[in-house]
């Protein structure tokens, strides 16, 4: 049946406009993994537009009928990877980057259905020729990037006692050295690493077994200790990246309902936030023995983020706290401006801007500066029936906007 699908969307992909002649395939624009090259949602690229003309930019291609999900994307080289569901499968698939059409599609084990939307919610992560990809309902697998043959597969449910989460598995699995890092949430398995070659466990955090949130982990270098960061269903946690040994947990910024947006951290910092009426909070992390600690440097209630996640630039954090877009200088938690923009969404950062989705179904432009709100254009996408919550990726000079079943492409290069 999926060969049959793949064959039928070969036929009736729908192209918006022609297509850009020159395809992007810089290394140095790729967007390899959730939230981009650094797992912080900023791209580094520059000569793109500055103020989009009514309307929004121009469009160089639409993609229908991808399968539901509402996760991102990853870009490598010429091959756009995302996830999607395909009658009763949870699949992972690989896209032209020039015309968007299938190249190739690989099901990953049964979907999973939800009240909220169904289908997967992660991003798929590039590590070389390798692809990895987790599932809604709990299925890891390595796959060669190239045609989507199998190298290894597990459940990290059914294998380390962890219980499917309300609204489903949503991490996108982090690839740090040798290591694969997700989270199952079983019994002393919060955080789990795997063998990144052989899918084979390296450790487990035992000690901490909270259940998962909705979060991706990080990685970061505290003092010269490799430290795994991640927002568990009851806590920020950091885990020691060598052996998993849970180092400390932050409960205040954590809510009861659903932990979703991945934590920031720069130069010995990090920063957690959640909505549901509670706020975020910034850790100072230090190290002594071998081991980090984190204590309090404020938390305030003027960042209730839910979905849509920050960015962190130039020494601001821009994200949306609650329904209002917000400027947020990040060694203080001062606010410099708050903005009901596009509405509750998702933020992406480039080239001095930043590129919203609002949930319902509107992209923004918004200069990113904390003199104040500077917006420079926006544009309606068709509405899905669901919210739109896909985070937005800039890579070689287009912006990708996906909401369930339709992937667009926009060119955003200035001329």
């Amino acid at each position: 049946m999926l060969k049959r699908y793949v064959s039928f969307f070969a036929i009736v992909v729908a192209l918006g406009v022609a297509v850009s002649a020159q395809t992007p395939s810089s290394p140095s624009t790729d967007w390899p993994q959730w939230r981009g090259p650094e797992r912080n949602g900023i791209s580094k690229e520059t000569g793109l537009l500055k103020q989009w003309p009514a309307g929004g930019p121009p469009r160089l291609w639409r993609v229908s009928n991808l399968g539901a999900g509402y996760g991102s994307l990853a870009i490598k080289g010429e091959r756009i990877f995302l996830q999607m569901q395909v009658g009763r499968q949870s699949v992972v698939a690989s896209l032209n980057r020039s015309t968007g059409q299938i190249v190739w599609s690989k099901p990953l084990g049964n979907s999973g259905n939800n009240d909220r939307g169904n289908g997967p919610r992660g991003t798929p992560t590039i590590d070389g020729d390798r692809l990895y990809a987790l599932s809604e309902s709990g299925d890891l697998a390595c796959l060669q990037a190239a045609d989507g043959a199998t190298v290894w597969q597990r459940n990290i449910l059914r294998d380390f006692k962890g219980s499917n989460i309300q609204w489903l598995i949503s991490e996108s699995p982090l690839v740090d050295g040798d290591h694969v890092i997700v989270s199952p949430g079983g019994r002393d398995a919060t955080m789990v690493a795997l063998d990144k070659m052989t899918g084979k466990t390296i450790w487990t955090s035992t000690g901490l077994s909270d259940e998962a949130g909705y979060a991706s982990a990080i990685a970061g270098d505290v003092s010269g200790v490799r430290t795994y960061m991640t927002f568990t269903a009851e806590a920020g946690v950091g885990v020691r990246a060598s052996d998993g040994k849970p180092m400390w947990k932050y409960t205040k910024a954590a809510n009861r309902t659903a932990n979703i947006a991945t934590p920031v951290f720069v130069n010995g910092k990090v920063f957690f936030t959640s909505a549901y009426d509670t706020g975020g909070a910034l850790l100072n992390l230090s190290a002594q023995g071998g081991e980090v600690k984190a204590t309090e440097s404020y938390f305030t209630r003027n960042m209730k983020n839910h979905h849509g996640g920050v960015v962190l630039v130039n020494g601001y954090l821009y994200g949306f706290s609650d329904n209002i877009l917000t400027a947020l200088q990040f060694d203080t938690g001062r606010v410099a401006w708050r903005d009901r923009s596009v509405g509750k969404g998702s933020v992406t950062y480039a080239d001095g801007n930043l590129y919203i989705l609002g949930e319902g179904n509107v992209v923004g432009l918004v200069e990113a500066t904390p003199e104040g709100y500077r917006e420079k254009g926006h544009f309606e996408i068709p509405d899905s029936g669901l919210p739109a919550w896909a985070y937005p990726v800039v890579s070689g000079g287009r912006l990708y906007i996906r909401n369930q079943n339709t992937l667009t492409a926009y060119d955003v290069r200035a001329r």
